[in-house]
């Protein structure tokens, strides 16, 4: 027969594993980073760039670890203090095998800026990374 207490004990270990089977699951089933072509990488880096959203910038990004997600804060940010607006990528030299992501738009004082992100290919993945791109 069992007691109380066992029956307590055993509901809290299913409960433990059920949990950790789910974690598991979620983080078996995601995404490796990055976008699966060069054109879905400008896509979406230009709708991550002008709508703002940290977790899909962070999602594009060749960064180790969890420093992605820092980063993408802090680049929404910048962008977000400067106003920024009408931004677009172009890939760099070829939309096929691109090297580069080249990011244009204007500050909220109508300034325009530009600059290179660097863009790399591993495992099938497309992600931007915060190096110089090398010609």
């Amino acid at each position: 027969m069992l007691s109380r207490r066992n029956v307590t004990v055993a509901a809290a270990v299913v409960v433990a594993v059920a949990w950790i089977a789910s974690i598991t699951a979620t983080v078996a089933h995601q995404d490796p980073p990055g976008a699966a072509s060069p054109p879905e990488l400008r896509t979406e880096l230009t709708a991550a760039l002008s709508g703002r959203d940290a977790d899909a910038l962070a999602g594009l990004f060749d960064v180790p670890g969890s420093g992605g997600d820092d980063l993408a804060k802090d680049y929404v940010s910048v962008l977000k203090d400067g106003n920024a607006h009408d931004i677009s990528v172009r890939l760099a030299p070829d939309e096929r095998s691109p090297t580069a992501a080249v990011v244009q738009g204007k500050t909220g004082t109508g300034e325009q800026f530009s600059y290179r992100l660097a863009v790399t290919s591993a495992k099938g993945r497309w992600t931007v990374a915060f190096t110089p791109p090398i010609p």
